[in-house]
């Protein structure tokens, strides 16, 4: 297994994360979402290595195999820890993807450390710029919804865990439902996390505002989202974040819920190559007219071909 050390705890005992990392070539790293762990980048990380691209996705401390002590799951810390990754592995012309709670990782790393590395972002599906309802965010989340997940799962982890995971896919409302299969197995990467990590990262992602971060980002930028993600709203997310980020690219995938590096996990494939490329990311599904929906998927599997031979 592999490993690289972030730090000390309180105690002075060594902090690790694991990451796993495959190809040659640029690399792209994955940040991965809550409460999952790296592994749940799993077509992502079988499918980008065979398009000349190096792909690293790493656990977050509190979660999967990587250490769990008891403090750090801010976003400074948690920008840091990406920090380590990125220079114990000597990446460099990197993008980054964050998913979800992810993407404040990167958000928070583009602003503390200069965007050291790294020479384009991607936001899947992402909690920036900022999930709070306030005064000055009146699209933003009620405080109430963090704080029921937090007494939930104080309440019975595992059991909020599963249910979690039909929401994230978007099962009994989205007209393609994962199997249950997939469900089981998105509660079994959300298992092994620190209790204390689990509900810690509740909080922050759900308060902490990368608004400010977000102007900080100065290389090309994308946002996918799914337009019927009910965890992370598009006007919540992708909407609200990318007139943060001038010349950055929006795209929106059609009826997806927040789990579309699942749900719709060849488009995502598709399109990160096509932007790490350093191609535009065109936005085919985010219309009105479901006619033209099909010729159009079509043109963007010709497109990637053509692209990645």
């Amino acid at each position: 297994m592999s490993y690289i050390k972030i730090g000390q705890d309180a105690q002075g005992k060594d902090l690790h994360v694991h990451y796993c990392d495959y190809g040659q070539g640029n690399p792209v790293v994955l940040i991965h979402g809550w409460p999952l762990s790296g592994a749940s980048w799993e077509y992502q990380l079988a499918e980008l290595p065979l398009h000349g691209v190096r792909v690293i996705a790493y656990d977050r401390r509190g979660f999967g195999q990587s250490s769990k002590p008891w403090d750090g799951y801010n976003y400074d810390t948690l920008a840091d820890d990406l920090k380590a990754v990125l220079d114990e592995l000597d990446l460099q012309n990197v993008t980054l993807v964050g998913f979800s709670m992810g993407g404040g990782e990167v958000a928070r790393y583009m602003s503390r450390h200069n965007g050291a590395r790294v020479s384009k972002v991607v936001f899947v599906s992402s909690v920036a710029p900022f999930m709070l309802k306030t005064g000055d965010n009146p699209s933003g989340v009620d405080k109430s919804t963090f704080d029921d997940m937090i007494t939930n799962l104080g309440k019975d982890r595992f059991g909020f865990l599963s249910d979690f995971g039909k929401k994230f896919y978007g099962q009994g409302t989205f007209s393609k439902p994962v199997s249950q299969g997939v469900l089981d197995w998105t509660a079994m990467l959300a298992f092994p996390a620190s209790p204390r990590a689990t509900s810690q990262c509740v909080k922050a992602f759900g308060e902490t505002d990368f608004r400010q971060d977000m102007g900080t980002i100065k290389v090309p930028t994308l946002f996918i989202y799914g337009t019927a993600d009910d965890i992370v709203p598009p006007e919540t997310g992708a909407k609200a974040a990318a007139p943060l980020v001038p010349g950055s690219q929006i795209v929106g995938y059609d009826g997806e819920p927040h789990g579309l590096l699942i749900t719709s996990k060849d488009r995502l494939n598709r399109d990160l190559l096509t932007f790490v490329n350093g191609q535009p990311v065109q936005d085919y599904y985010d219309t009105d007219d479901a006619s033209t929906q099909p010729v159009r998927e079509e043109n963007n599997a010709t497109r990637y071909e053509n692209q990645t031979r």
